[in-house]
């Protein structure tokens, strides 16, 4: 899959395509609804497919401050994609500039100039240039001069955990927020992923019997609510399973939230200074304190037998 930064990134005898505009932030099953038709309609047509995103999110640029909790970062959303069957993806800069462009001058200088568009599938509620103008009825209509077709596609809708809202980044976000890690998962069709660095924290798990792996998030990550959770933890492509916790480990009296993770019936792991990966599958408990350190451990025990457990089942289905 070719990866592209901004415009001057695409290839000057790029020819047709059909493409899908979208942030695609976790690339959750409505998403892959609408991508998997993208690569279907350019398969149908024997041209490349593209998706187009943004970084930053857009609102951090329209409202400054703004900015949502990323449910994935782009390189992350790139391999998604890739699975999905993409042929090439255009990460736009945001800009102000580029905020003001009009939805007719948005379509000429990115679906008709650059990527000659010979179709487009968006979701319905597609909105894009100045002020969010755009729609795809806008679109659709620009598409009789300038030669391309739009493709609708509804969205799912999601089950018991979204209360039957149609599946959408902000409501996984929520769900996320709420430590709802398996109706997440729902919407996504994979657990949530939190990366970063494993950096040195204070240590304590080690000296409890319990070495955890600190996890320096990326910036904006989205961290599931303060708890325990079971799930894995993924370095140098191995994925083992872990007892997750997230908190300011109130126990210590902590004040920063931390991620930390015990890869289970693991032994002198040093994972100091790697690119790691937390998948979240299974919310076990919220954190509390404890009025011993021995009332501590055997919590401690019972989280880690309760996540291998979780863990095991989910492999095993």
């Amino acid at each position: 899959m070719q990866r592209w930064r901004g415009l001057e990134d695409i290839p000057q005898d790029w020819g047709r395509s059909v493409v899908t505009i979208g942030s695609y932030d976790g690339v959750h099953r409505g998403h892959q609804l609408i991508i998997g038709r993208t690569v279907e309609r350019a398969r149908e047509l024997g041209i490349p497919s593209v998706v187009v995103t943004f970084d930053p999110h857009p609102s951090e640029v329209v409202r400054p401050g703004t900015h949502p909790p990323l449910l994935a970062p782009h390189h992350r959303r790139g391999e998604l994609m890739a699975e999905l069957g993409v042929d090439a993806v255009l990460v736009l800069p945001f800009t102000v500039e580029f905020s003001k462009l009009s939805p007719a001058d948005f379509i000429v200088k990115v679906l008709v100039d650059k990527l000659h568009a010979r179709a487009v599938v968006e979701g319905p509620n597609f909105r894009f240039g100045h002020r969010a103008a755009g729609n795809v009825a806008f679109l659709a209509e620009l598409g009789a001069t300038y030669d391309y077709e739009v493709d609708v596609i509804d969205l799912y809708v999601s089950g018991a955990a979204g209360g039957g809202e149609p599946f959408s980044s902000s409501l996984t976000r929520r769900l996320i927020a709420e430590g709802d890690v398996a109706g997440a998962a729902e919407i996504l069709g994979r657990p949530h992923r939190v990366e970063g660095i494993v950096v040195r924290g204070a240590q304590r798990g080690r000296e409890l019997g319990y070495p955890t792996a600190n996890v320096e998030t990326l910036p904006h990550t989205a961290i599931p609510a303060d708890g325990v959770y079971a799930g894995w933890l993924i370095a140098d492509g191995e994925r083992m399973p872990a007892a997750i916790s997230v908190g300011t480990n109130p126990q210590f009296n902590g004040t920063e939230q931390t991620v930390e993770a015990y890869a289970i019936d693991r032994v002198g792991l040093d994972l100091y200074g790697l690119h790691v990966a937390v998948d979240f599958l299974s919310y076990v408990r919220a954190q509390r304190t404890f009025d011993s350190i021995e009332a501590l451990l055997e919590a401690i025990a019972d989280d880690v037998k309760r996540s291998r457990d979780l863990v095991a089942a989910y492999d095993a289905r």
